[in-house]
């Protein structure tokens, strides 16, 4: 049984749109848990005026009835509030009427770091925004709400996930120093969950390595360049003797450098991935640029921007890991519904040495 995610949305576009399939039905979704998620990710630390503006809520198009699954596809909308200041320059149809509103002038100075200048080439793009529109982390929400979907799943097999910062205090003082000079600051999260049982995942191929699907799936998300899974690259510098976490009587583990994936297959110990994030590339003080329009030099876009979204990628990343998880436990055991999916579960633990601490 696949669990499948389609996405659709522009920053400043009408909505964001999320596509899920695969889920089985009988599946209890909360609105609130779902919006819960949205707002942590508006409230981290560093964050833009426009959060103020969004106020993210979820919408249900198709897929649920008085709040339970029915196996078939769901559809999950994340309103764009924004857009209304927007409407005239991202009008899905040829807008009519003189130019009005934000993003009605052609994006020709790209930002270094950002999707700008690599979109327009590719796509042969005139005006970048037809670009950065979709690479922005605004994005991001439908994917949250996606992966609030994935938890309620993982919580009926005992999976709970929790995404945060790394050194949460030291980020928000480098945080406000950066505001006060105009600047933007990176930093990173880990997420960690707790009750994966053994088993999920494959050696067989690449693309069935869990941890592959999970780095994958972080190095995904805008402005994240790097990704460790356990102590990921702290173990590049041991011996093999200090590296592996040892079996002892039971099954039970002293250690978990691997984060609980071995050979792409998770091992019953926490799940731990931690991704960094870049500094975010739209800066008050813009950096140079080059006019795609004219060669000539110049400034790099100007737009609102948020100074930190470290804690904001906590969630997102939180997500993330879930969606593969989630994916991980459907291909493991099936079910066309909750009730199906359960026993599986129940039956392949009544199997094998384990049970969740």
């Amino acid at each position: 049984m696949a669990l499948r995610l389609s996405t659709a949305g522009e920053s400043h576009g009408p909505a964001l749109v999320a596509i899920v399939e695969g889920l089985p039905a009988g599946l209890t979704l909360g609105r609130d848990a779902i919006d819960a998620d949205l707002r942590r990710r508006q409230d981290g630390y560093g964050r833009s005026p426009r959060q103020r503006i969004e106020q993210d809520e979820v919408e249900v198009l198709a897929g649920l009835r008085h709040g339970r699954t029915l196996g078939t596809p769901l559809a999950l909308v994340v309103r764009n509030r924004d857009h209304a200041n927007w409407e005239w320059g991202m009008s899905p149809w040829p807008p009519e009427g003189e130019p009005s509103g934000k993003g009605t002038k052609p994006v020709t100075l790209p930002r270094p770091g950002h999707a700008d200048f690599a979109g327009a080439l590719k796509h042969g793009l005139a005006d970048a925004r037809d670009a950065l529109e979709r690479a922005s982390a605004r994005h991001t929400a439908v994917h949250v709400a996606a992966g609030a979907v994935a938890k309620a799943l993982l919580a009926t097999i005992g999976v709970a996930l929790e995404g945060a910062a790394v050194d949460e205090e030291a980020l928000r003082a480098r945080t406000d120093e950066a505001r006060a000079e105009r600047d933007t600051v990176g930093g990173t999260v880990e997420v960690r969950v707790r009750g994966v049982p053994p088993g999920l995942g494959s050696y067989a191929t690449k693309d069935e390595r869990l941890d592959a699907r999970i780095a994958a799936a972080l190095m995904g998300i805008q402005a994240v360049k790097g990704v460790e899974i356990g102590e990921g690259f702290a173990l590049a510098g041991l011996r093999g003797s200090e590296a592996h976490d040892e079996l002892l009587p039971g099954f039970a583990r002293e250690t978990n450098r691997a984060g609980g994936l071995e050979a792409g297959v998770t091992n019953g110990e926490d799940v731990v991935a931690r991704a960094a994030m870049k500094p975010l590339p739209t800066l008050m003080r813009p950096l140079r640029s080059v006019d795609l329009a004219t060669g000539d030099p110049g400034e790099a876009l100007v737009e609102r921007s948020d100074v930190a979204a470290v804690e904001a990628l906590a969630v997102v990343a939180e997500a993330a890991v879930a969606w593969e998880l989630a994916r991980a436990a459907r291909e493991k055991f099936g079910g066309d519904s909750l009730d199906d999916f359960l026993a599986a579960h129940r039956a392949y633990l009544e199997r094998i040495p384990w049970a969740p601490r």
